[in-house]
């Protein structure tokens, strides 16, 4: 019996070393030598199975490189499906070099924590010395590395497999630093997989989905639908996630408990519930205007000869400056043009302005601090807009008075839709759906974020409200 059962062991040895080639064969193997399983079905139309996006990053056909976005839910696996994959890299694809990079030390951190987990059942003797914190290097020369979200970091790394989790808590400048680090080498061609939840829109995970067509990535999609366990001897009128299941979980085969599921859709808000767990659109918690939607706020619009004219301006430079052309009509507002731009003059900026709508205007309404006076050209951009026949008023107001204005006109407390853009203002929809309370140590502030990005398009809008609709003992400018 004692030889019988080495005999055994010897040949689970000899298997553990043998690399799986199909899915059956990878889904065995993980079972078999690791423990764990990943759900192998989906459950919503147009949806993935998370164990396709693993299947796909170690044993498709990458003649063609071809980058991978995991867009999946809040608990989706995203972060042991990584270090499976690159486990499974390390183990069975000689002089393959992976690095891991986070949206935080910590996420990077947890991906390499489950790493090195998987390492530990009974995969010692594939080890190069010692593992540390930060790498693991085995004997066939392959290497996992975790990276600092710093450019000193990932510069300079030229390696076949970059893992990005969590890619939306991403800088922008490392993110654009992480492109170049993927290189193909010892018939290992290069790949940047990022895997991350779909927290805000136009963020940056918004913009690579939406750019994947295009820049020819595979995205792999899956909610909390592909991983929610099986549901049996429930009552789907009773239960609390039917309107989202409809039943399907009984034909899940996933982990994520119910309860838990239950309890958490409980204490979240709709919005959130939806981007968070059902990736059906980013989140709306924190946004400054989560009222904004495209189709109540969004329309064509034309110019009405017969209605209010305004022009909204917002200085900058190095910032962008940014103008919006404004009718009020019977009540409502319509913003029917925009003109966003930095590192020009301001007297290119007039040129601009005046050209793109040559008509007479009710008012021009600007930032109060667009009166101050440059100590070297003794003049304020109020001036010298004034010089060039653009007369501008502004109206001294606290931050929050405009943002509630503009709320009001976004959708009243009687469903009233007041306020209309015009599709071409590509730049102010942006910023209306994206604009963000500040946060801190997972306190909100009352104040937005000031981001460089959004801020400027909504102050001019924000300069329009309170100059037009504001209280008139507030006035600070003196007429048009």
């Amino acid at each position: 019996m004692k030889t019988e059962q080495q005999k055994i062991i010897r040949v689970l040895s000899r298997l553990r070393k043998i690399s799986p080639s199909t899915p059956s064969q990878l889904s065995a193997y993980l079972r078999a030598y690791l423990g764990i399983s990943f759900p192998r079905k989906k459950i919503c139309p147009h949806h993935d199975a998370p164990f396709d996006y693993l299947a796909y990053s170690f044993l498709a056909d990458h003649s063609q490189n071809r980058d991978v976005i995991v867009w999946a839910n809040r608990g989706g696996g995203k972060t042991q499906l990584g270090a499976a994959a690159t486990f499974l890299d390390c183990i069975f694809k000689p002089r393959c070099e992976v690095r891991i990079l986070g949206g935080s030390e910590q996420q990077a951190q947890q991906m390499y924590s489950y790493f090195r987990g998987m390492i530990d059942n009974g995969y010692d003797d594939f080890l190069a010395g010692k593992v540390t914190a930060r790498q693991s290097r085995f004997k066939n020369d392959s290497i996992a590395q975790v990276l600092t979200q710093s450019q000193s970091s990932v510069r300079g790394n030229h390696v076949q497999r970059l893992r990005c989790d969590e890619v939306e808590l991403f800088d922008p400048d490392i993110w654009q630093a992480a492109q170049y680090v993927t290189q193909s080498k010892h018939n290992i061609p290069a790949r940047l997989e990022a895997l991350s939840t779909m927290h805000m829109p136009f963020g940056l995970m918004s913009q690579l989905v939406n750019d994947a067509d295009s820049s020819k990535v595979k995205v792999f999609r899956w909610c909390l639908m592909e991983v929610l366990e099986k549901c049996s001897g429930r009552e789907c009128s009773q239960c609390y996630l039917y309107e989202d299941c409809k039943g399907r979980a009984k034909e899940a085969d996933g982990y994520f408990s119910i309860d838990d599921a239950i309890a958490q859709k409980r204490r979240s808000s709709r919005k959130s519930w939806e981007a968070e767990m059902l990736c059906l659109r980013p989140s709306a918690e924190d946004l400054v205007f989560s009222d904004f939607e495209e189709r109540l706020n969004v329309k064509q619009i034309g110019y009405d000869h017969n209605a209010e004219s305004y022009r909204a301006i917002d200085f900058g430079y190095s910032n962008p400056l940014a103008c919006l052309f404004i009718q009020v009509r019977n009540g409502c507002v319509y913003v029917l043009d925009e003109h966003i731009q930095a590192r020009t003059t301001l007297a290119e900026h007039s040129r601009i302005i005046r050209d793109k709508w040559p008509y007479t205007f009710n008012g021009n309404f600007c930032d109060p601090a667009g009166r101050q006076r440059n100590d070297i050209t003794g003049t304020s951009p109020v001036t010298e807009l004034a010089g060039v026949g653009i007369n501008c008023t502004s109206r001294a107001s606290r931050i929050s008075d405009g943002i509630e204005i503009i709320r009001d006109y976004i959708l009243s407390g009687d469903n009233t839709v007041r306020l209309f853009i015009d599709p071409k203002c590509r730049g102010l929809i942006k910023a209306m759906m994206s604009l963000r309370y500040k946060k801190s140590l997972g306190v909100v502030s009352e104040l937005p974020h000031k981001d460089g990005v959004h801020d400027h398009v909504i102050d001019a809008l924000r300069y329009f409200f309170i100059n037009r609709f504001g209280k008139s003992s507030d006035c600070c400018g003196r007429g048009y």
